[in-house]
């Protein structure tokens, strides 16, 4: 079944420690949710480096990603589907890239 990458983007470090375990509960569910489909949860990420040809940028990029997840779906429509689920993006502080896990 292929696999698909779920790049976070956007999102906000809680500000007190209920509204923590009240971010972690809601990904807590949509991880469950997902049931098999969940390869790998991944994890938030900090801020990245570009690294080009032209050096080192270490500004995040025109899109810094949060965070990353990858799951097992049938196409990339029903993987789309899966991320409508998320908690950033049920909220509206964050949105989902998604891209297929290439076979090489």
């Amino acid at each position: 079944m292929p696999q698909f990458v779920f790049a976070y983007h956007g999102g906000a470090k809680p500000e007190t420690q209920e509204e923590g375990e009240r971010v972690m509960a809601a990904w807590g569910a949509w991880f469950e949710s997902m049931g098999e489909a969940l390869a790998i949860p991944g994890a938030p990420v900090g801020m990245s480096k570009t690294v080009s040809a032209g050096g080192v940028s270490d500004d995040g990029g025109a899109n810094p990603i949060s965070g990353y997840t990858v799951v097992k779906a049938d196409s990339m429509d029903a993987a789309t589907e899966m991320a409508k689920g998320c908690p950033m993006v049920v909220d509206g502080t964050g949105s989902v890239e998604v891209a297929e896990v290439m076979e090489m």
